[in-house]
Formats: structure tokens, sequence, C-alpha cells
């Protein structure tokens, strides 16, 4: 422990002092022409400069007359090598007067950014974007409530699959629990079933619709052409073949072959399940996207690993297995729990500070609220943790007769701390799904 806390304050220390914080969203740079230019003549296209590269995103921009015309006249495209810059033709001999440029673009981490500029034509009065931005740039509160459901969820789907290296490190005798493998079912239930929903809504939750545009083709399309689309389906497609795995994986007898084969393909699908999650997060806008990336990687995965074990270890003591003695899988399970813990402290050091943009943040924005209320719990979650580790320590074995009265205290205290751990580990997940809706700057 005390090399993790001498790791951690190197960490700290090296970030703070050298790290280039990401930014919260994909940003407007520059733009031609700019917000409140005056022309003499109307320009033969609109472009915009942007922080990052998304793609060309169909619809992304819009320019409107005083009337609310759409004077567009073909597809957002790129108009150069630089893959930051994209633009759209205006239609020819526009006359003079105001123009009102909409723009919506869904950063890499696939949240919507929505604003407008304006720029005049001739000697007319220029309408400011303040109070032109039409009610439908905003995300549907329906919406956004329902994605942030969304993404818990499926949070917690990752944490029950996480489940699975309890039941093959520590408890061998759940290959056989029906209790525990249908654990390890609902998880990837929970995993499938929010994401087919989170494919749904990402259309209406980029472009300011209801619910009632979920299965508007249109949005299905614009979803299907970006980053996060296409790595929902690289999930689905990883958690089905994980599904499929389980069954065999846990099949008692395996010979060793097969049974490492087994393995370390759910170790491969399991990565790509993580690897969805962490991509298409706050992690990806950070300039030095490896390193977050690959640290949001360990923190989610510790995460599913020492929850998932704890909801596997509560149906052990709550209900365990015919002539199953509970202690040894405590133990082995506190050995594991130990090295998540430590994984979890350091790579959630790395990430706050890489995605924050100052360390102000943490007492100044909603994101860097939430963050501190995840530190809590988990600091919570460490504190009960430990009382099990107490109790584990003691033994729940009695080493001679008499002593079954304490081997049922501590049985039952054991039960309590886990139980405990299980409800504030759902509370950390709520915390982790809000946090990914909101803006790091914000």
């Amino acid at each position: 422990m005390k090399r993790a806390l001498a790791l951690l304050a190197f960490l700290v220390g090296w970030l703070v002092l050298g790290a280039t914080p990401a930014s919260a969203h994909v940003e407007i740079i520059s733009s031609t022409p700019g917000d409140g230019a005056r022309l003499s003549a109307a320009p033969a296209q609109v472009s915009v400069t942007l922080s990052e590269n998304v793609g060309i995103q169909p619809g992304s921009i819009k320019v409107v007359d005083l009337t609310g015309r759409e004077v567009v006249a073909g597809p957002v495209f790129q108009p150069g090598d630089v893959a930051e810059q994209v633009a759209v033709k205006l239609q020819p001999n526009l006359p003079d007067g105001s123009y009102l440029v909409e723009f919506a673009f869904v950063s890499a981490d696939s949240h919507p950014v929505r604003g407008t500029f304006a720029f005049v034509v001739g000697t007319g009065p220029l309408v400011t974007s303040a109070g032109a931005v039409s009610a439908a740039t905003g995300t549907d509160a329906g919406v956004n409530a329902v994605s942030t459901v969304v993404r818990w969820l499926s949070y917690l789907g990752v944490v029950l699959l996480g489940g699975l290296a309890f039941v093959v490190l520590c408890r061998p005798a759940a290959r056989t629990d029906r209790r525990a493998r249908r654990l390890l079912h609902w998880g990837a239930g929970l995993v499938v079933v929010p994401t087919a929903a989170a494919f749904l809504l990402q259309g209406p939750y980029a472009a300011g619709r209801g619910l009632g545009a979920l299965t508007d083709p249109g949005l299905l399309a614009d979803t299907l052409r970006v980053a996060y689309g296409k790595l929902l389906l690289l999930r689905l497609a990883a958690v089905a073949a994980l599904a499929v795995l389980l069954p065999r994986l846990l099949r008692p007898g395996l010979p060793d072959r097969l049974r490492s084969r087994y393995e370390n393909l759910a170790m491969v699908t399991g990565f790509l399940v993580l690897l969805t999650f962490s991509a298409t997060g706050h992690p990806v806008t950070d300039p030095i996207m490896f390193v977050s990336v690959t640290a949001d990687l360990v923190h989610f995965g510790a995460i599913a690993v020492w929850a998932g074990g704890l909801v596997q270890l509560a149906l052990c003591l709550f209900r365990p297995g015919p002539d199953e003695d509970p202690a040894p899988v405590a133990a082995r399970f506190s050995r594991l729990a130990a090295g998540s813990v430590t994984a979890i402290a350091i790579s959630g050091a790395v990430l706050a500070l890489r995605i924050m943009p100052s360390l102000s943040t943490l007492w100044t924005s909603t994101f860097g609220l939430l963050v501190l209320l995840k530190i809590a719990g988990f600091a919570l979650l460490l504190a009960v943790a430990s009382r099990s580790r107490r109790v584990v320590r003691r033994g729940m074995t009695a080493p001679e007769e008499g002593a079954t009265k304490t081997v049922t205290n501590n049985l039952r205290k054991l039960r309590q701390a886990v139980a405990v751990e299980v409800v504030l580990s759902v509370v950390v997940l709520a915390l982790a799904a809000l946090l990914t809706v909101t803006p790091p700057g914000g």
C-alpha cells in the first residue's frame, strides 16, 4: 500500500506540473465569415475550423436568412487539406441582409455541441446570435434523462460481467451455481439492451429532438456515420461473443487447454467491451489520447472486477452452496480486491488530472463536484472494505471447538460490510453515469 501511495503522489505531481489538460468538447476555433462580420458581397461558402477532427457530419452547418429560410446550396464538405475544417456552400446571388449560421457537431466523446454566429451582407442591421438560437438546438430534456439512465444500466451490466473474474479466480464452485451464472447472463443483457437503446437515442440527442424521433431513418443513418455509432455496434458484437463463450467457459471438467483458450477469448472480448466505453467518453478529447484512454480502461476494468466480485461474494455469503465454506472464497477475493483498489486509485487520479481543464474545476464546476462526490463514495467504499478485510484476516473458520459463536459473528459482520459495499458501488456507478454526460469544464 505504501508503494501504491508513493506512485500515486509521483503521478499527481508529474501531471500537475507537466500535463496539458484536455478540452471539454469540440470548439469552434475560427470561422469565415467571422461572427459579426460585415461584407460588401455575399460569400460563396461558410467554413468553420474546429478544435478536433469530427469528420463530415451531414446537416451540421445551416445558414438561414431573417425569415428563417435556409440558404445552403449543398452538403457539408471539407474545403481543403485541414481535417478540422468543414464548410457549406451558399446559394448564389444572395440579397443584402443578416444571416445566421447554426452549427451542431457531435464531438469525439459522443456529446453534441451547438451554437450560432451571424454575419451581415451590405449595410443592414446585424442579427446577433444571442436570442436568435432556435429552441431545437438544445438537447431534449427527456432524451437527456433517458440517455443518462441507459448509460448507468450499461455500466451496471459491465459490472455484473466483471464478476466473471471472481468466478474464475475466487470461487470455482460458482461454475455450477445457477444463481452465479444467472448474474453473468443478466450482465450481458444489461449491456446489450442499453447499447441498442443508446444507438437509437444518439440521433435525437445530437439533433435536439424528442423521443418521438428514435426511429427516424435519417438520424439512424447519421449515428451510423460517426465513430460513436460504429463503436456501439462493436460493443454489441463483443458482448454477443462473450455471451456465447460463457456457457463453454463455465462448463465443469473442461480440459486445461480448452479452459485456457476460452479464458483468453473472454479477456479479449471483455477488453473490446471496455474499449468501446473508453473510446466514446471524455478521455478521447485529451491531446495525448493514449494516456487517458488507457487510464480509463484500467479504471473501469478495475471497478468492474471489484464491484462485480462484491456482488458475487454477497451471493456466496448469503446463499452459499451445499457444504460450501465461504472463508477461502472471501480470502481469495480480498487479495483480488486489494489489487483492484490500487488500480482504481492511480488510474482515477490520472483521469481526473488529464480531463479536467484545471484543478480549480474541482470546486467551481458541476463536473468537479461530481468528481468530489465520486471520490467521497470511493473513500467510504475503502473504509467499509477495510472492515471486511479485517474480518477475513481474523478468519471465519473455527480453529477449535467452542469457537462457533465467533465464526458466526464474523460471518454476520462480513455480510453486513459486503452489503453496504454493494449499495455504495451502485451510487458510485450512478455518479459515473452523470460524469459522462457532464462537460469537464462546466
